[in-house]
């Protein structure tokens, strides 16, 4: 590694040989991503690999793989710097090899296909060396690398979890309970886009929508009906998050320039019970309408 010490790190690891180990679909996906960007890539290695040579060597392993994989690694004089993938993991399943982790907050589908580029990625090193060849890394596979600390990880990790994995919970549970209806997945799909790209531009606030943001009582206890009769074991999902999304609209302010507008505000502001009446019986005149349509029509009435 003392070229490192003489030059920039992006030049310097345009010379260095990178090992990856682990053939699944992101050792494959990240391995394809360094070639394309110019680098001098073995593998993807299996695991056991010793990577004799590599100047860099990338664990792309289960998280319970990480410390074993990284024992069999060759250890010399000069290296190898060793890096893990793992969103959660410390480096300290990497010891003693001068270690860097780099993990792409991004799914990779089953098929290997890389949709790295333009996302992030948590980056950690165990020196200051360590942790620029892990930003030079990233930024070689289009990513943004973002400095993620030890007692963090997990929260981060998290985070990821929630918004990834359990968001697919969240839409098989929409997807089944829309087939008792005869809807399939297809047609809830663009609902979908819209609303992560409503919360990813305008934040939670503003872009909550739907009947507990308008503070639409009855209407949440008739999905909730209907839930119970139909797919009674989505219940405690449904009342989890309806409990979830009244704490967010009675805190969020969602009122003030969010896209249900006044409606939703008066109710949240405390609006008097003849002005809720008023609203409910405009909105009930158009019962063919919804979202935006309805609440236009009630606006107009």
């Amino acid at each position: 590694m003392w070229e490192l010490e003489r030059e920039t790190a992006l030049q310097a690891l345009a010379r260095l040989r990178c090992a990856i180990v682990g053939d699944g679909r992101l050792g494959r996906a990240t391995a394809s991503g360094l070639r394309e960007a110019g680098l001098t890539v073995e593998g993807p290695h299996g695991r056991g690999a010793r990577c004799s040579g590599a100047d860099v060597v990338l664990l792309c392993v289960p998280d319970g793989e990480i410390a074993n994989a990284a024992t069999a690694i060759e250890r010399r004089a000069d290296g190898p710097l060793v890096g893990h993938c793992s969103g959660a993991t410390t480096l300290a399943p990497l010891a003693p090899h001068e270690a860097f982790s780099l993990h792409p907050l991004m799914t990779v589908p089953a098929d290997g296909a890389a949709r790295l580029a333009g996302a992030s990625a948590a980056v950690a090193g165990s020196t200051p060396h360590a942790r620029e060849i892990a930003h030079q890394l990233a930024l070689s596979l289009g990513l943004t690398p973002i400095d993620v600390a030890d007692e963090d990880r997990a929260a981060y990790h998290a985070a990821a979890s929630i918004a990834s994995n359990f968001l697919i919970t969240i839409e098989a549970a929409a997807e089944q309970l829309a087939q008792t209806a005869g809807i399939d997945r297809a047609a809830l799909a663009p609902l979908v886009r819209a609303t992560v790209e409503n919360w990813a531009s305008l934040g939670p606030d503003r872009a909550l929508t739907g009947p507990i943001a308008r503070g639409d009582h009855e209407t949440v206890e008739r999905q909730r009906a209907a839930i119970q009769q139909r797919t009674p074991t989505l219940l405690p999902l449904f009342d989890a998050l309806a409990d979830a999304t009244r704490a967010l609209a009675a805190g969020g302010h969602a009122a003030e320039g969010g896209i249900e507008g006044n409606e939703a505000g008066d109710d949240r502001a405390g609006g008097s019970e003849d002005a809720r009446a008023a609203a409910d019986r405009r909105t009930c005149a158009h019962p063919e309408l919804t979202g935006p349509a309805r609440r236009h029509a009630g606006a107009q009435a």
